[in-house]
């Protein structure tokens, strides 16, 4: 299936076409490397859980599930299954025991980097094809994502007025 071309206006600024171009190609590209996920054994929802308690966690289990955007009942489920995988474990808070805290296991970072290996083996082999000049380009360009990302994730965890 071709990727699906931008939708904004051909009159809307070009910060609002090149938003709408990214924002696509994204996930396009984020869904054409998550076809080797199906080799960690875990569903979509699972690896996506684990991905945050591995690279945001400890977290409870409110904030695991605000995190993804799924209510606390549906990530006691998808925690239930990540644990008795062996994937993560509950622990009592240090500072207060009755506050439980998930966590990655090292069994749960080892198939979170595996599956990032993956992804990464897929994404080089097809930047490998490129001029040097493209590649130089994207890699200017994923900086700025970086960025992006990090200003999004920072306006989100701003206080509102």
């Amino acid at each position: 299936m071709p990727p699906d071309r931008a939708s904004a206006p051909s009159n809307s600024p070009p910060s609002a076409r090149v938003a709408d171009q990214l924002h696509s190609a994204a996930i396009h590209l984020l869904r054409s490397l998550r076809r080797v996920d199906d080799e960690t054994g875990l569903s979509a929802p699972r690896l996506s859980a684990l991905s945050v308690v591995v690279f945001a966690g400890p977290l409870t289990l409110g904030d695991l599930a605000s995190a993804e955007g799924v209510r606390p009942p549906t990530m006691t489920r998808l925690v239930t299954g990540l644990e008795s995988d062996g994937l993560v474990a509950r622990r009592s808070d240090p500072a207060d025991a009755r506050i439980t805290r998930v966590t990655a296991t090292a069994r749960g970072r080892a198939v979170l980097a595996r599956g990032r290996a993956r992804r990464a083996q897929l994404l080089e082999a097809q930047l490998a094809r490129l001029p040097g000049r493209a590649l130089q380009t994207l890699d200017e360009a994923a900086t700025l994502m970086e960025a992006i990302a990090q200003a999004l994730r920072s306006a989100s965890a701003a206080p509102s007025a």
